[in-house]
């Protein structure tokens, strides 16, 4: 029998969610017009790879471009995807990990660029207590680039500014033309905090992002019988679960048997894998950007449960 924390536990977990695929659509007649779309911009971990870029999810509702957590290379999937930085309406904050933010100073900035859409408008950042240090010093960090833009280029001032608002407890951070966000605290571990996932909701449809987490009760709570729940999920080999260092990663994130369980009382209708980390005991050879990873995790449950960058989600 597989290990529960191993990457065989993922061909358990697999039978129990809902198939995902690239793109999920429900129709709701033949003129429905699309009014939910959720993109994975990035499903991966600190780990560098060129087939998983850093976490960012993006959600469209309405009139509105939601980003979730800003990992590397978001800017980039933005691109391949047409939508330029400038377009985004919030940026939301799961936790303050560098993977999740280090995607930031290019995302604001480009964005403020001719060739980022030329935001005019300031950058416009809602997360946990921290939100505001971080934008700061930032602004601190870049002021000589935004000076020179501004005397060179002759760019807007109020286009390179940035807004942070931020919360410390469970509850709505954002209501605009029916789109309702809701944060909720997650478990990252003792020392991780503040630490949140999210749920959006819109005309009766909903995601919810776990962020960073271990097996959250509070998660259950807020994740029940929504349409797409996309959710961290990191495991190793067996021989491998002995190694003290992969072992205080593992304790922080949620292992596939876990996620099983998640899965199961939440029941969503849909459910995909985002943040996939995998414990290993040496880096991965080089891969290629259509995913060809040569054995992994997809070798043990397939793509369908396991988000890839680009995947899209779509509900009219």
């Amino acid at each position: 029998m597989p290990h529960p924390l191993s990457w065989e536990g993922f061909a358990m977990v697999a039978k129990a969610i809902v198939t995902a695929i690239i793109v999920f659509t429900i129709a709701m007649g033949a003129r429905a017009q699309e009014t939910f779309r959720v993109t994975l911009l990035g499903t991966g971990d600190p780990q560098l790879r060129v087939d998983r870029f850093g976490p960012a999810t993006l959600v469209e509702a309405a009139d509105q471009k939601l980003l979730f957590d800003a990992g590397r290379g978001v800017p980039v999937r933005l691109a391949q995807i047409r939508v330029p930085p400038a377009q985004l309406n919030v940026l939301f904050i799961t936790h303050y990990h560098s993977d999740h933010v280090s995607g930031i100073p290019d995302l604001w900035l480009t964005g403020w660029l001719p060739g980022g859409g030329a935001r005019t408008q300031p950058f416009r950042v809602i997360g946990p207590t921290g939100a505001k240090e971080l934008m700061a010093n930032l602004e601190r960090a870049y002021a000589a680039d935004v000076r020179i833009r501004i005397a060179d280029q002759k760019l807007p001032a109020e286009g390179a500014a940035a807004i942070a608002e931020e919360f410390s407890s469970d509850g709505v951070g954002y209501e605009r033309n029916g789109v309702r966000v809701t944060a909720f605290e997650v478990d990252h571990g003792a020392e991780i905090k503040p630490a949140y996932g999210y749920r959006i909701d819109y005309r009766g449809r909903s995601v919810l992002i776990s962020g960073d987490t271990r097996f959250s009760e509070n998660l259950i709570r807020n994740g029940n019988g929504v349409d797409l729940l996309v959710h961290e999920v990191a495991g190793s080999k067996p021989e491998l679960l002995q190694n003290i260092v992969i072992r205080r990663i593992l304790d922080h994130h949620t292992m596939p048997s876990e996620a099983g369980m998640v899965f199961s009382r939440t029941q969503p209708k849909l459910a995909v894998y985002s943040h996939i980390g995998e414990a290993t005991d040496a880096h991965r050879s080089a891969s290629d950007d259509r995913g060809n990873r040569g054995g992994d995790t997809e070798d043990v449950f397939g793509s369908a449960a396991s988000g890839r960058g680009l995947d899209e989600f779509r509900y009219y």
